[in-house]
């Protein structure tokens, strides 16, 4: 009987267990403890079993009946009603296993002391209470919530690393304080409940393996492909998302020394670098040849520094992020023809090349990169390009040299340069010719035209002769205007063009005493440097020529003419007087553009004659002096050349004018027969 609990519904199930005889076997633990007096037998069963609210003290009790153990527990334990059902009879270690888990869930560890006793602790302090200590492994045991200790030494996990994981998630918070970690063994002792423990070593089974535990490292020796190149390949190939499904451990390295490429991945992997390569590591033909490529219209040396620089931005900006162009090596993959000689032809859109391997779909597109080894070289004398590099290098320098080497438009530019004297009503020499200017082109005449007529202040001129269709050579204007020069410029697009009509006048630009004095004799002399100067009219003209025959000019205009000597030394220098102006003037072809106001103001003396004796009449006779104005008036008339005949109209209407026999002799000399 129960002396203390009476026939409550523990006691029932007491002596029911105990005149059953059941009981259970010892838990597998390393060294086996013998069952203390009193308790019930190894192989018996109990059950079944039913407690309903059954207090702490009284599941202990069960407890120290069916381990024969003697419980030593303190005064003060956590209170708690306990209830288990167990309806089909089990064997007593299962029971054992129950209770310890219902005692662990409840905040009781029970922990074994020896072999006669069970220590009984709030859960929060087992681990103060030195609990059972595993050496072994805690997988051959039954999963319970029994407490006990064991220690977990990493071999290749970091222990600092590892443990926040397990206690964040894995270890029972009442359980008192967290694992006690050994860094520099790189090991962490942990008590908890037995189940527990067994989730921690099942982990650090699995976690605790070396970080190349699962690869393989396989050598491929090339034959034809240079380990090298191969690996840039792959590494091109590998360089955007399908980085992502081979793994970030797979790495693969190039050794050329024994032209070996070197791979490191999972076993499953090898399947699909074993493809790759061999369909990277084929015999083929060079990829490479030489071409020369001839010029029609540009220089040599100019669009040979154009194209490197192309070639050399773009290489760069492919090194940069780790690009770098190369050609495609897979067979199966068409590799672009050899552009033909001549015209390179229109460049038509081509889907990019891919390949398959191991049933995945790899873009080779690098048809528009240029290769590392295209080299381009100026041959000036035959004026070509030599270019050295892959087929599809030679393809796209011949695109942009079809488009580079084109022939820029042409320009005729006929200049009159006339110098009008200047009135005392005339402020410039525009106006002294009664010009009507509008943006810098001339409009229309106050007065008569020769070579055309004036129709509502409108120009219109039907003349090839500049000078005759600005009225410069008819009445009145030939008496107040000097035409000093009317020759053409032929120019291209942004190319300059220049004039000049004077001479060059000696000026000493140094003069050095070079004697010596040797006693009363002097010896020696004078030296002097002479330099010459440019003394005219200097016209510089660089036209921009638009695609709708609009053209731009950048004028630059400077007149420099002697005013006077001037003494300097006891050596007489010119006086030079300088004018000069730039400008930028918008035009189209066959407009008359006309500057102005390069004015000078010359000063001369006249004495007239009294009588018929020389210097008695000089003296008596009057003398004047005269101010006179001088302006120099510019007209430039642009005309876009097409390069067909009618660009020799003008031309031939001037040849039309020479005398008979002139005229005769300049087409034969031109191989046109005469017909007059």
């Amino acid at each position: 009987m129960c002396p203390k609990i009476g026939f409550s519904a523990l006691c029932r199930s007491l002596l029911t267990l105990a005149l059953a005889g059941l009981l259970l076997p010892a838990q597998a633990q390393p060294a086996p403890v013998p069952p203390g007096p009193g308790s019930i037998g190894a192989d018996s069963m109990v059950g079944p079993i039913i407690l309903r609210d059954e207090s702490i003290d009284q599941v202990l009790s069960l407890l120290e009946r069916w381990t024969g153990k003697t419980m030593l527990r303190p005064q003060a334990m956590p209170t708690a009603a306990v209830t288990l059902t167990l309806r089909d009879s089990v064997t007593k270690a299962e029971a054992i296993q129950a209770v310890e888990t219902l005692l662990n869930m409840n905040g009781i560890a029970v922990t074994p002391l020896g072999t006669r006793f069970l220590k009984v602790t709030p859960l929060n302090l087992a681990k103060s209470e030195a609990p059972e200590f595993i050496e072994g492994s805690t997988l051959g045991l039954t999963p319970s919530g029994r407490m006990a200790s064991k220690l977990f030494q990493l071999t290749f996990l970091r222990i600092n690393e590892f443990m926040p994981q397990i206690t964040s998630g894995l270890l029972n918070p009442a359980a008192g304080a967290a694992p006690m970690v050994f860094e520099k063994s790189n090991a962490a002792l942990i008590t908890d409940s037995v189940s527990n423990l067994q989730r921690i070593e099942t982990l650090v089974a699995k976690l605790d393996q070396p970080v190349l535990s699962g690869l393989q490292p396989k050598f491929y020796a090339l034959h034809f492909a240079k380990a090298s190149e191969v690996m840039n390949k792959i590494r091109t190939l590998f360089s955007g998302p399908l980085q992502n499904q081979i793994g970030t451990a797979t790495t693969y390295n190039a050794d050329d020394r024994t032209n070996q490429l070197i791979v490191v991945c999972d076993p499953r992997q090898l399947a699909f670098f074993d493809e790759l390569v061999a369909k990277l590591d084929v015999k083929s033909d060079p990829n490479t040849r030489n071409e020369a490529i001839y010029l029609k219209h540009a220089a040599a040396k100019d669009v040979a520094t154009i194209l490197n620089q192309i070639v050399t931005g773009q290489n760069t900006a492919a090194k940069s992020t780790g690009q770098e162009a190369l050609r495609p090596m897979v067979p199966g993959v068409p590799t672009p023809a050899a552009a033909p000689a001549g015209p390179a032809p229109a460049p038509t859109a081509t889907p990019a090349p891919t390949v398959t391997v191991a049933g995945l779909a790899l873009n080779l597109d690098s048809s528009n990169q240029f290769s590392s080894v295209l080299t381009i070289v100026p041959e000036e004398r035959s004026n070509s390009i030599v270019i050295s590099g892959t087929v599809d290098d030679v393809r796209l320098i011949k695109e942009l040299v079809a488009k580079i080497d084109v022939l820029l438009a042409q320009v005729r530019i006929e200049v009159v340069i006339a110098e009008v004297t200047l009135g005392n009503n005339s402020t410039s020499g525009i106006s002294a010719l009664g010009l009507q200017i509008t943006n810098g082109k001339l409009v229309g005449f106050n007065g008569t035209v020769a070579g055309g007529s004036i129709s509502n202040a409108t120009l219109t001129a039907d003349t090839h002769d500049l000078s005759a269709a600005v009225a410069l050579v008819t009445t009145p204007r030939k008496n107040n205007a000097t035409i000093l020069s009317r020759p053409n410029i032929i120019t291209t697009h942004n190319k300059e063009g220049h004039i000049f009509v004077g001479e060059q006048t000696p000026i000493v630009s140094n003069y050095v005493n070079n004697g010596s004095v040797g006693g009363t004799t002097t010896t020696g002399g004078f030296s002097s440097n002479v330099t010459y100067k440019d003394i005219g009219i200097d016209l510089k003209v660089k036209p921009l020529i638009g695609n709708d025959g609009s053209i731009q000019l950048e004028i630059t205009q400077e007149v420099n003419d002697i005013l006077g000597n001037v003494s300097i030394g006891g050596n007489d220098q010119p006086r030079i007087g300088r004018r000069s102006f730039e400008s930028f003037v918008s035009a189209t072809s066959g407009d008359i553009i006309v500057l102005g106001g390069l004015q000078r103001t010359s000063k001369s003396k006249s004495t007239s004659r009294l009588g018929p004796i020389p210097i008695i009449g000089d003296l008596l006779g009057t003398r004047t002096r005269e101010d006179t104005r001088t302006d120099l008036v510019f007209f430039l008339q642009p005309t876009v050349l097409t390069n067909s005949s009618a660009d020799n109209t003008a031309a031939m209407k001037q040849v039309e004018a020479f005398p008979k026999e002139q005229r005769r002799e300049v087409k034969k000399a031109l191989g046109i027969e005469s017909k007059k």
